[in-house]
């Protein structure tokens, strides 16, 4: 039966993978950001997974904003990295696993949750970024195959977190009764708090940040229950995003462990995190 063994969770901001592919990493902007990564990406690297679950949100490249499903999963054999307009990443394409991909758009349908199937996806920053923060060098391939699970976080109304928890927990248990041996990893992306646009752009909240920060292993039930109109004021527009780290946490079980964390502010105008849990439940 498939496992999950850990559980990533971090921000996905775009210049973060134009840093690493411009070979910036070590500078003093960026050297924080990326020292802080150090520990986690040790840690993953004796760890790898044979699957991540990734769930992101696409940013308008691979589905038209007049057609947005709140949550989607790709059963894609593979998936191009997507042109966001100047020019694709630098980054191998990304290799599906579509035996996994069905079981899970079947067990989610059967557990009430209503998935749009996509046979054919580019996949944006929102994933690549994600998973350059695992894997900084992955040469030709990247080191594991990839489930992408995408959720509405642009148009409103967005789900709402308790919405985005309760699905993780059925992910997680759809993930489990898999019959194949698999290691699976899933990845909550986006955040922090940011705002991009309005009287507010440029927001930080650095206390709600770390408030989440720490919740989000031992009170995720408190943060599930935060409204849209929560987090939207306590982290920015940008900063529902958040709700995506709940699928990760539900997907995983009660017994989990800290094995990093860092935060840095800013990058590119957004608090950045990264908190990466070992799942102990699975052994």
């Amino acid at each position: 039966m498939a496992r999950v063994t850990w559980g990533l969770a971090t921000s996905h901001v775009p210049s973060i993978g134009a840093a690493m592919d411009n070979h910036k990493t070590g500078d003093e902007y960026w050297k924080p950001l990326f020292d802080g990564y150090g520990p986690a990406r040790e840690w993953m690297a004796q760890h790898k997974p044979d699957v991540a679950v990734i769930v992101y949100n696409d940013h308008a490249n691979a589905i038209d904003l007049d057609m947005v499903p709140s949550f989607a999963v790709g059963t894609a054999a593979t998936y191009d990295v997507a042109d966001e307009g100047w020019g694709r990443r630098p980054v191998p394409p990304v290799v599906g696993a579509p035996e996994l991909s069905e079981h899970l758009v079947r067990e989610l349908i059967d557990a009430e949750f209503d998935i749009t199937t996509c046979h054919r996806l580019d996949v944006d920053h929102g994933l690549t970024v994600p998973l350059s923060v695992y894997c900084r060098e992955p040469g030709d391939a990247w080191p594991c195959a990839v489930v992408p699970v995408l959720v509405n976080v642009i148009q409103y109304p967005q789900p709402t977190a308790a919405r985005c928890y309760r699905l993780g927990k059925a992910l997680g248990q759809a993930i489990r009764s898999f019959p194949q041996d698999l290691n699976v990893a899933v990845f909550g992306t986006g955040g922090m708090s940011h705002q991009l646009a309005g009287a507010r752009a440029g927001l930080i909240n650095e206390r709600f940040d770390r408030m989440f920060l720490e919740a989000i292993e031992h009170d995720p039930e408190s943060l599930a229950a935060l409204s849209r109109e929560d987090y939207i004021r306590e982290a920015g527009t940008e900063g529902i995003e958040l709700i995506m780290w709940l699928v990760m946490r539900g997907a995983m079980s009660d017994k989990i462990a800290r094995v990093h964390d860092t935060y840095h502010v800013p990058a590119s105008n957004t608090a950045a995190a990264l908190a990466l849990f070992e799942d102990l439940g699975e052994r």
